[in-house]
């Protein structure tokens, strides 16, 4: 009987940290008022250079929150200051709260269509680039359980410049060195080509 009691509660126990692990979104939304100024009233943008939050996966919103707070392996001075006195639970509840608002998506040149297509359904066997929707799919809608983001509708420059610093090995936050393999042989043309046509899928 004292076993199946102490099973019982080691199972609420894990119950009760995976829902604090996931969130509370409307404690998020309250949260959040500080992070609109930038990201935006209802998670999108106004600025090219800053990412679009609204439909991010929570798990992959948590883990970029704590790695910019931590600073060691994506290094962004703005957000290290913003996200300084997060709690875990600070940055659970706003990514629950991010993810349960809708991407305003974007759109592609016919400038970069084809070659933005090309590299990310099938990438570019003569230099090794790998297609990008082998991980993210073929709609940019990640995988929220593995910590793959959601890149549909993503901004161009934002997605351009982080490109860059996977390639750079500036930014190296990414699970068993992905991104920073795939990137390394994607030309500047190639990345903005890629970073619009990723703004296009919605």
């Amino acid at each position: 009987m004292k076993i199946l009691s102490l099973v019982v509660a080691l199972a609420a126990l894990v119950c009760a940290q995976a829902v604090s692990a996931a969130g509370d979104a409307q404690a998020g939304k309250t949260k959040a008022q500080v992070c609109s100024a930038c990201h935006g009233a209802d998670g999108n943008s106004a600025n090219p250079e800053w990412p679009n939050l609204a439909g991010q996966h929570a798990k992959y919103t948590s883990k970029q929150l704590a790695d910019l707070k931590s600073g060691e392996q994506r290094d962004n001075a703005i957000m290290a200051a913003q996200a300084a006195n997060l709690t875990a639970e600070d940055m659970a509840d706003l990514a629950a709260y991010y993810a349960t608002l809708t991407p305003a998506g974007g759109y592609v040149s016919d400038e970069h269509l084809a070659l933005g297509e090309r590299i990310y359904r099938g990438g570019n066997k003569n230099t090794g680039v790998p297609a990008c929707m082998a991980c993210h799919g073929p709609n940019g809608a990640g995988d929220p359980m593995g910590g793959v983001p959601s890149l549909s509708g993503q901004r161009t420059t934002y997605t351009a410049n982080q490109l860059k610093a996977f390639r750079s090995g500036e930014r190296k936050n990414d699970r068993l060195n992905i991104m920073r393999q795939a990137s390394r042989f994607l030309s500047d043309e190639e990345i903005v080509s890629v970073s619009e046509y990723i703004s296009g899928l919605h």
